[in-house]
């Protein structure tokens, strides 16, 4: 775990981490420090979000996890949520952003909790962007990692009470098949900024050895040169995976 001061250190040549993910957070903090309503904060927050999608591509960033809405997240005031959920839709719209840049858009959590309108909006943009090779971002919307766990538990147990699984054939790599990230690596690199030291239930599991990075940066503040100064602290990282 490490929390990252500006200017903290020499510059590093960057080992691109394959899967990085971000907790973006810091939005409303943002919009207060400025007199300006939480949900404008999201706004500024989601023009960061793009930028940084196509940085990451530039840089070749192979999958990008971005936790937008925490399974937590609905306990929020009902006017933020509807902006945050009003945000989305718009960006769903633009479809043609996805192909312009050529980025796969994958969602990851539970959509059953997320209004018909969105879910198809995401399953369309899934579609239009599914042959793109550059970079899969992953949008984590109604998402929480214990969720996502108890998710796969539950069908792994439709697969044994069908009888096409046994108790016994069950290991890790079982559970990661069932995972909302299925087929993907594990993410090298977590990023939080904003100030916080937790990682607030993202990626429970595909976290166990991933590389931790919190920054004093709030997310709509949250740049290209943050990015790059959190993959050079990354790259500075002797990762063993618990070897010598």
């Amino acid at each position: 775990m490490f929390f990252m001061k500006k200017n903290a250190g020499p510059r590093q040549e960057m080992v691109i981490p394959a899967h990085i993910g971000i907790i973006m957070d810091g939005n409303g903090r943002w919009a207060k420090k400025r007199g300006l309503p939480r949900k404008a904060g999201h706004r500024y927050g989601a023009k960061a979000m793009e930028e940084i999608c196509k940085y990451a591509r530039d840089i070749g960033v192979r999958y990008l996890t971005l936790y937008a809405f925490s399974t937590e997240n609905w306990k929020r005031p009902q006017d933020e949520v509807d902006s945050i959920m009003n945000l989305l839709r718009n960006y769903l719209k633009d479809i043609t952003n996805h192909q312009k840049e050529e980025i796969r858009t994958k969602f990851i959590g539970d959509r059953s909790g997320l209004a018909p309108d969105i879910v198809a909006l995401m399953e369309e943009a899934e579609e239009k962007g599914a042959h793109f090779d550059k970079l899969t971002v992953n949008f984590a919307i109604n998402y929480g990692g214990r969720d996502e766990i108890v998710h796969a538990v539950r069908e792994i147990g439709k697969k044994i009470q069908d009888g096409a699984l046994q108790p016994s054939d069950i290991d890790e790599q079982t559970l990661e098949d069932f995972l909302y990230t299925a087929g993907q690596p594990a993410p090298d690199l977590i990023i939080r900024p904003s100030g916080e030291f937790r990682t607030s239930n993202f990626m429970v599991w595909q976290s166990a050895y991933s590389e931790l990075v919190f920054m004093d940066v709030l997310w709509p503040d949250f740049g290209p040169k943050d990015l790059d100064r959190a993959i050079e602290e990354y790259s500075r990282r002797n990762r063993r995976f618990g070897g010598v």
